[in-house]
């Protein structure tokens, strides 16, 4: 049953993250956060090759509970 995978494109100075820095980060297995990504907790950018790419600003509102684009002031 293959699906298709959406990919969004970002600015070029926007970082990215693998999968093992962002199970460092949450202290999970890489495997996890491929998880996260297929179930829609992350989104996930494919590189080229196939290879899954998470925007940092998104891993890092997620670390501290606040979802991406939410203005506080």
């Amino acid at each position: 049953m293959g699906g298709c995978v959406a990919t969004t494109r970002t600015p070029q100075s926007a970082p990215l993250l693998t999968p093992a820095e962002v199970a460092t980060m949450f202290r999970v297995d890489p495997k996890t956060v491929t998880r996260w990504a297929k179930a829609g907790k992350l989104t996930s950018i494919r590189t080229l090759g196939g290879h899954r790419r998470y925007q940092e600003a998104e891993v890092r509102a997620l670390l501290t509970g606040i979802p991406p684009g939410d203005d506080l002031a």
